[in-house]
């Protein structure tokens, strides 16, 4: 199945678009006094070219989809505000594509939102470290201000997918699809991140730790869009994340964490965050293991018995299941290795 983009009239090769060929157009009067269709070809479904009709698990696009492409914020929301429920925003399209053509996507409008200037950018501000939610997984990875003030989300970044999944994937739509193995939910959520909601009632703020209400279930509204995400600055100190999946690279992690801390002059811990994710439902602060690591000097038999806690805090959240044997011990494994450079002193 092969996308192309809307065009108005005069964009095409027809006699509309010959008789004014500098006529200049705008989008944002079409993006809701014309709704503009999601074009397709319609003797190839399945992106090869061939012109083969769609094969068993590939589905057509229905003939009632449409595109719009507002130009700002405030068309987006004007929108939202009518057509929010029906409406699938576009962004990376990484995961959005996917469900298109796996028939799992019913919106009767795919709302392209790169355009929009308001989530875009990433900027310190007196609030902390503003983050677009239209930012690519790339663009956070290439800057200085997230690799200063946001150590862990940069790091989660390194590591997301395939270089052409980062290029493309933002990180307003990792956070709305609430998957559990989302890669950048739990830097996030220890960076103590808000995300900031755009929608008829105005703006509106929520914890990124309370974004997910289930898997793959948001707390973001159908008329709501994520604008951007404000982070509370951490330098120095220690910061790490790590993940687990089937392969090296390019895999769905199967357990992840993050963490921040620092110590005291006496080597003890004095700070901590600690954030556990693709194992539990949603991703979230094991709080318990932060207590427990709380004023304690990481040495390894400390860390190991917080790795215990962090499984067992695991097992009660989720429940036991056929991977808990498996994952049981990675949690306790890979809370070792996260936390091992404070063991060392490194």
């Amino acid at each position: 199945m092969r996308f192309l983009y809307a065009r108005a009239p005069h964009e095409h090769g027809g006699a509309a678009g010959r008789a004014s060929p500098s006529r200049p157009h705008d989008d944002r009067g079409r993006a809701f006094g014309q709704s503009l269709p999601l074009h397709r070809l319609q003797a190839d479904f399945s992106g090869s070219g061939s012109g083969r009709g769609a094969e068993k698990g590939e589905h057509e696009v229905r003939s009632d989809v449409e595109y719009v492409r507002p130009a700002s914020l405030e068309e987006t929301v004007g929108f939202l505000s009518v057509h929010g429920p029906e409406t699938k925003p576009l962004a990376g399209g990484t995961d959005l594509l996917i469900d298109i053509r796996s028939g799992k996507c019913n919106a009767r409008y795919i709302m392209d939102v790169t355009r929009i200037p308001e989530l875009r950018g990433i900027v310190v501000t007196e609030e902390g470290l503003s983050v677009g939610a239209g930012a690519t997984i790339s663009e956070i990875a290439r800057s200085e201000e997230v690799k200063r003030y946001a150590p862990v989300l940069w790091k989660s970044c390194l590591t997301f997918g395939s270089p052409q999944v980062r290029n493309t994937a933002t990180i307003g739509g990792n956070i709305a699809n609430a998957s559990p193995s989302a890669d950048t939910v739990p830097p996030l959520i220890v960076h103590e991140a808000v995300a900031v909601l755009a929608g008829p009632e105005g703006e509106r703020r929520i914890p990124v730790e309370q974004s997910a209400a289930g898997p793959n279930r948001s707390n973001v509204g159908p008329r709501e869009l994520i604008v951007r995400f404000i982070l509370k600055p951490a330098e120095g100190g220690f910061s790490e994340f790590l993940k687990i999946g089937r392969r090296k690279a390019l895999a769905i992690a199967r357990v992840s964490m993050a963490v921040l801390a620092e110590r005291d002059a006496g080597g003890a811990i004095s700070f901590i965050r600690f954030c556990l994710g693709s194992c539990t439902p949603v991703a979230c602060r094991i709080r318990e293991v932060e207590d427990f690591l709380l004023g304690k000097i990481p040495e390894e038999t400390v860390v190991a018995e917080g790795g215990r806690l962090a499984a067992r805090k695991m097992i009660e959240i989720s429940g036991r299941r056929p991977t808990t044997v498996y994952k049981e011990q990675a949690v306790k494994g890979l809370f070792m290795r996260l936390l091992y450079p404070m063991v060392k002193n490194d």
